[in-house]
């Protein structure tokens, strides 16, 4: 079955460059009417430049898209507002929500301010809840929505110095469980990108100069995540609730599981040295699985129980 978005609008924040630029451009390919939004600022949010979105907006106009861009501050609830009115006043319509936007501010947890801290939560979280927000009304109207969200493995996994980024990224899983289950009957379906490419965001991270960088370029390059944002947009994505990790040459998946663990009597009293001895079947994932709700877990304890 062909992937297509012919109709359908999506926006998509932090367009201008990197990744959401492939993203954008990817869905303009694929037949989505795009509202391209970058503040425009630097890696570390500093400033404000509308020309990356323009540039983006005319790329995708160029080649027989239909685009408009936005400046606005993803961490701005009325600017987030004003986003989606954007799409209605504009398209009558908006069918996607790719919250990619985001900033770094990488400092070790004991040397990172409060300002630091702030920053980076408000651009990568509050944007998610910003958006949602604001969207969803639109989206159960239309008994149809489709949402991304980009987290990371820095919060996922870990990576030194980003406690930041890493806490405001993996908050976004928890956010998308739930968002997963309001939207169930609505046909809202709620997924989470986490991508690996060769962006100004990992040029430190990555570290490449020369021709090492323009082979990164090549293998590392955002187009490789887009395919997998373009079919969590489309009406042929049925799936939520799910992470994908992307990067050169890798689609994967990313969870949150659950394992069988030990059960034991609750009348019967066990104490630290008890846990200590069971410690390895406790923490053995082996046969563990991802339960789609809260209410799932404790239904799985229970059947445990009997």
């Amino acid at each position: 079955m062909a992937v297509r978005l012919d109709g359908q609008v999506a926006l998509v924040t932090g367009a201008g460059r990197g990744l959401g630029r492939a993203y954008a451009l990817d869905l303009a390919k694929h037949g989505a009417k795009v509202i391209v939004n970058d503040f425009g600022g630097s890696v570390s949010g500093e400033g404000n430049d509308e020309t990356p979105a323009q540039q983006v907006v005319n790329e995708i106009k160029a080649a027989g898209g239909e685009a408009v861009a936005n400046a606005g501050d993803v961490g701005n609830y009325e600017d987030c507002f004003n986003m989606v009115k954007l799409a209605m006043d504009t398209w009558g319509r908006l069918d996607a929500l790719v919250a990619n936007a985001g900033i770094l501010r990488d400092l070790a947890l004991h040397n990172m301010s409060e300002n630091d801290w702030d920053l980076v939560i408000r651009v990568h979280l509050k944007q998610c809840y910003n958006l949602l927000h604001h969207a969803w009304p639109v989206f159960r109207q239309q008994a149809y929505g489709r949402v991304v969200m980009a987290t990371s493995t820095s919060g996922l996994i870990g990576n030194f110095g980003q406690a930041n980024y890493g806490a405001a990224k993996a908050a976004m899983y928890g956010l998308m469980n739930v968002a997963k289950i309001e939207g169930e009957k609505y046909n809202i379906n709620v997924n989470l990108i986490s991508p690996g490419a060769a962006t100004r965001m990992t040029d430190n991270l990555m570290g490449a100069q020369g021709q090492d960088a323009a082979e990164r370029q090549v293998v590392m390059g955002p187009e490789h995540v887009a395919p997998a944002v373009t079919y969590l947009c489309s009406p042929q994505c049925v799936e939520s609730g799910v992470c994908i990790d992307a990067a050169g040459g890798h689609y994967g998946r990313i969870a949150i599981v659950r394992n069988a663990g030990v059960n034991y009597d609750p009348h019967e009293h066990k104490d630290a040295d008890w846990f200590e001895s069971n410690w390895a079947k406790i923490t053995d994932l082996t046969g563990a699985t991802a339960p789609w709700s809260f209410r799932e877990t404790r239904e799985a304890h229970y059947a445990a129980k009997q």
